[in-house]
Formats: structure tokens, sequence, C-alpha cells
């Protein structure tokens, strides 16, 4: 039992010996991870509440869109833009709010919406749909060149046939046919790969391709 106590003694000096080396940085490295623990859960809760409050503004965007009230949604929408410009409610909004002003004949602030989007929506697939939208309002106005430019950047993969398929409709208006063809081709080409995934609506676009490749003379 002495033994046992003496031993027991001897690790109780070896703590202590440590404690008093390592002590400090022990103290401060859980100070420091208590900290970070902290700060995360801090962040979280902050951006909780940046999407709570967004979202219940971009109902308020959804609202009137509903009421065709255009000038209102317009202003919500910027509301968002001022205040959480990074979230995706802002990008929504936005691409909501342009949609109204172009019904309502407001064709110039459309642009300039849709050109934030493109600038500043947070999600891949909202700037690409944003620039789709920007580019067919640009055609509509045929500003053709300008509408080829909004597209000059590879959209990412899921879009590339809808953006080869726009390419297709301005190079035509254009009067650019074997470009305009290529531009078909692979709008083609990928309705082909998601019809086999999801058949049906892929094969009906695949055929209103194939009537604009058609219709510059080129049968594929």
């Amino acid at each position: 039992m002495a033994a046992y106590d003496l031993e027991e003694q001897e690790q109780i000096s070896e703590l202590k010996a440590w404690w008093a080396r390592y002590g400090n940085l022990v103290t401060t490295l859980l100070l420091v991870a208590a900290v970070g623990v902290f700060a995360w859960q801090a962040w979280n809760w902050y951006q909780r509440n940046q999407a709570a409050q967004a979202s219940g503004i971009l109902t308020n965007v959804q609202k009137a869109a509903s009421q065709r009230d255009a000038k209102q949604a317009a202003a919500y929408a910027g509301e968002l833009i001022d205040k959480f410009p990074g979230t995706t409610q802002a990008a929504l909004a936005v691409l909501l709010a342009s949609r109204l002003q172009f019904d309502g004949g407001d064709v110039k602030t459309a642009k300039v919406q849709l050109n934030w989007a493109v600038d500043h929506a947070a999600e891949p697939e909202l700037r690409e749909i944003a620039r789709l939208r920007l580019a067919n309002l640009l055609l509509d106005e045929k500003a053709t060149d300008e509408a080829l430019k909004v597209l000059e950047r590879d959209p990412i993969p899921a879009f590339v046939g809808r953006f080869a398929e726009l390419r297709g409709d301005i190079l035509a208006t254009q009067g650019k046919t074997e470009e305009a063809r290529k531009s078909y081709g692979v709008a083609i080409t990928k309705a082909d790969e998601a019809a086999k995934s999801a058949p049906g609506e892929n094969d009906r676009a695949k055929a209103t391709l194939q009537l604009k490749l058609e219709s510059l003379g080129g049968v594929q």
C-alpha cells in the first residue's frame, strides 16, 4: 500500500511539473477553442436571422407580383439589394421584379435589375437565368451584338444547351447562318443528353430546335 502511495505521489508530482510547464498553453488553447465555438454559433445565428428577414421582404415582393404591382415589387427588391445583397432572396426578388418591369413596359429598369443579378447573384444558376433573360431582352430590342456579349462567358454545364439555343437565335437574326447552325447543333446534342434522363419535355425541346435548324436550310 505504501509503495502504491509512493507511486501515486510520483505521478502527482509529474503532473504538477507538466502543468507548470504547459498549463498556460493548455488554458490558452481551451480559451481559443471556446471563442471559436462561440463565434461559429454567433455566425450561424446571424446567417439565420439575415435569411429570415430577407425571406420576409421576398414574401412582400411575391405579394406585389401577384397583384401586378411593379412599382411596389421594385421597391421591395431594392430594399433587399440594399440590406441583404448576398442572399438568395435578393436575387430571386430581382428576377421576379424585372419580369414585372418588362411586362409593364419599363425595359430600362428591367435591364438594370437583370444586370445586377448577373453581377451579384450568389448562386450560379440564378446568374445564368439572369443572363438568359437579359440576352433575350436585348434580342427583342435588336441589340444583337450586346446580347451575344452577355452570353460570351461559358455557362455552367446545366445551362449549355439553353445558351447555345439562344446564341443560335441571335446569330440567325444577324444572318450568320453557319454559326447559328453550329449553335443549334450544340443545343440539340445537349437536348439528346437530357432526354435520356427526362424524356418527353426534352424531346419536345429537341423538336423545336430541329425546326429552327431546318429553317436555316440545314438538316441534322
